[in-house]
């Protein structure tokens, strides 16, 4: 993975872990204890744990409804339980785990009124930044975002769905720096937790990831001729995708997602 990337071109984000997918889209998953990497004693604990359990939640190693047991966790970590429990509490305020008194922490499922509400947020922000950005790009940027439709169109010719997911993450990143707004992909990024297991499930989807790579180029074209209404318009479209996924995995996987 790691060569191909060098050979696709510039840096991408660190690999995140990601659910097996099933053929049937079912998700295969592992204990929450087994799932989480080992922490670097020598930089703060919690975020760590914080992070590594949020990486397993989102990518579906870890399923809704699963107990996370802070004594199992702190003897998988070999750190204390202090430092599991704040991480527990941030996702819990994150929607990501329910803490339930007397019964313990489990992963929350993925509720469709909280993916609705962080699409309203995301796209709401998106919009604005994609029409900002319009004929008000740098030849440099405009190159690093055609390289970056580039490497996704290898990875959908590869169907490496982790590999894709990375370059959309980085592209949307690259559109609120470019336009001076990372404080504003800092906020998406606190609320697209919500989305992000739907996304991980429709991966599978036949077509899904030709449609995202066509609707990324129908953005960056709109950008590039300064056409600001349309740029919006594509901007909006891409980013209502995961409203009509989340639906039609309702039906399929209701044990996992509810209303």
């Amino acid at each position: 993975m790691e060569e191909k990337r060098r050979k696709l071109g510039a840096p991408i984000p660190d690999a995140q872990p990601s659910a097996t997918l099933l053929d049937s889209g079912s998700v295969a998953g592992s204990p929450a204890a087994a799932a989480v990497e080992p922490v670097n004693p020598r930089l703060p604990i919690a975020p760590q744990i914080y992070e590594r359990l949020r990486r397993a939640i989102t990518t579906l190693i870890v399923l809704p409804s699963e107990a996370l047991s802070e004594k199992e966790l702190s003897l998988q970590l070999g750190v204390s339980r202090t430092p599991v429990r704040e991480a527990l509490i941030r996702l819990a305020d994150e929607g990501l785990v329910d803490i339930l008194p007397q019964r313990g922490s489990f992963v929350a499922p993925i509720r469709l009124r909280d993916v609705e509400e962080a699409q309203f947020i995301r796209e709401s922000l998106e919009v604005a930044v994609a029409r900002r950005l319009a004929g008000h790009c740098s030849p440099r940027f405009l190159s690093e975002l055609k390289l970056n439709l580039a490497r996704q169109e290898s990875a959908v010719a590869e169907q490496d769905r982790d590999f894709f997911l990375e370059l959309d993450e980085a592209f949307h990143r690259g559109l609120c720096e470019e336009a001076g707004l990372s404080k504003s992909w800092r906020v998406i990024q606190s609320v697209k937790l919500q989305m992000d297991r739907v996304r991980y499930l429709s991966l599978p989807e036949p077509g899904h990831l030709d449609v995202l790579l066509a609707q990324h180029r129908q953005i960056t074209e709109a950008i590039e001729r300064g056409q600001a209404d349309e740029a919006g318009l594509h901007m909006s479209a891409h980013l209502k995708e995961v409203l009509g996924s989340a639906n039609l995995l309702r039906q399929k996987l209701a044990h996992l997602i509810e209303s």
